[in-house]
């Protein structure tokens, strides 16, 4: 299997940092000067594992996304450790986007644990549904810090009970489920060092016995072909008349590609067969949604990098449609509020075009995703958008393709990504 990358999410002081820093030191990831640096008062501070930032060391916090990676004797692993906080939402749309699975953390000690009909916290249910709305396709749920309640058998309980009653409203489908101890290390590399080999009444797998098992994010083949251009190289035996002379470089984004295909540029509209795909190492090969590919043709046509090579129109799959207005559903990242009639860059692959603010059609509640009117959307906020482009783009919704259905907003004047968009 492919690396797993995932990233932990929840509230704030969940132990999501400190939960890393244990999956780092009990799988020997971390040297020994690496461990000697995160020393406080004689014991190691885990979360200072990740924590990099002297910010998020004076305060405690985790504030951006950071990434680590370790490796068992039966996967790679990519971590992202996503801040809690509600003003960094944005950073943790950002870990989220790309992701394989997410865990989110879940504090038992700040629950009324021994109430069977005890309400989960709000950034508990916002990451959860910010998850799923990004369609990451595992979702483990962590109970952590039941070293420290009275009764863990009775906390584990309430609190899986709780948290299988909020997926079972929201259309979440869990994964896993599994109690922790991030700071001791119970359930999270191994099981063996708990006091007791049915802690809270569990009795299966660690944590990373789970991960080593989930699945990668599945390539899109059961989508028609698309490729957006990234590169253009010609060859050097300029006498070569059987095919094009040019090879288009980039990853396949969605479907398959092989020779003898009709493929159709975009925008251009020309159509052409394949006559050779190749590998990184130039050898013929076939390739499949999220590999990379050099792209022959069988004659010489316009393209350059920003342009998409599609499959011709299939009934049978999935197939991106050219549009100049797109509803979406936007994470807006920007310190400036959007407001309609602003102009940004959208970029879509490798193209860049013009998009204007058509409409702020609805605001999201984060805690429930429910629709509230709305004029704007401020920082970390998410809403439903109209966007008018002022070229076409072919794109499918979010929810059959997570490449052909996301783009980015660009600020024109600072050049800072201000949104992450999803088209509906």
């Amino acid at each position: 299997m492919n690396a797993l990358k995932f990233i932990t999410c929840g509230s704030v002081d969940d132990g999501k940092s400190t939960l890393i820093g244990r999956l780092l030191v009990d799988t020997k990831a971390v040297l020994q000067d690496h461990l000697a640096g995160v020393q406080r008062s004689g014991e190691t501070d885990l979360a200072l594992l990740t924590d990099g930032l002297s910010a998020e060391r004076e305060q405690g916090i985790t504030i951006d996304v950071a990434y680590r990676y370790f490796n068992t004797e039966a996967r790679k692993f990519i971590i992202g450790d996503a801040p809690g906080h509600e003003q960094y939402t944005r950073n943790m749309v950002t870990a989220a986007s790309s992701a394989d699975a997410a865990v989110v953390l879940v504090d038992a000690i700040k629950l009324d644990w021994k109430n069977p009909s005890l309400e989960l916290l709000p950034q508990t249910r916002r990451h959860s549904l910010l998850v799923n709305m990004l369609r990451v396709p595992s979702i483990v749920f962590a109970i952590n810090k039941l070293d420290a309640v009275e009764d863990p058998a009775l906390a584990y309980k309430n609190i899986e009970a709780a948290l299988r009653k909020f997926a079972k409203e929201t259309g979440i489908a869990i994964k896993a489920m599994v109690p922790v101890s991030a700071l001791k290390g119970w359930n999270v590399v191994t099981t063996e060092n708990n006091d007791q080999t049915d802690w809270c009444g569990y009795t299966g797998p660690s944590l990373l016995s789970i991960l080593e098992e989930l699945p990668n994010t599945p390539a899109e083949t059961e989508v028609a072909f698309s490729f957006p251009v990234q590169w253009v190289e010609k060859f050097h035996d300029s006498g070569v008349t059987t095919q094009g002379r040019r090879v288009f470089w980039g990853r396949v984004a969605t479907g398959t590609i092989e020779p003898g295909q009709t493929i159709k540029v975009f925008p251009s509209g020309q159509t052409a067969l394949v006559s050779q795909v190749l590998s990184a190492t130039r050898e013929p090969q076939n390739k499949a949604a999220g590999h990379s590919a050099g792209i022959v043709l069988d004659r010489e046509v316009d393209v350059s990098r920003g342009d998409w090579l599609l499959a011709e129109k299939s009934e049978s799959l999935g197939s991106p449609e050219s549009q100049r207005q797109l509803n979406t559903t936007i994470a807006w990242m920007d310190d400036e509020p959007l407001v309609a009639g602003r102009v940004y860059w959208a970029l879509h692959g490798h193209r860049w075009v013009k998009a204007k603010v058509q409409r702020v059609v609805h605001r999201l509640n984060v805690n429930t995703l429910a629709e509230e009117e709305a004029t704007e959307l401020a920082p970390n906020a998410i809403g439903h958008v109209t966007l008018a482009l002022q070229e076409p783009l072919v794109t499918l919704p979010f929810s059959q393709s997570r490449i052909l259905g996301a783009l980015v907003l660009v600020d024109t004047a600072t050049h800072k990504t201000s949104g992450a968009v999803l088209v509906n």
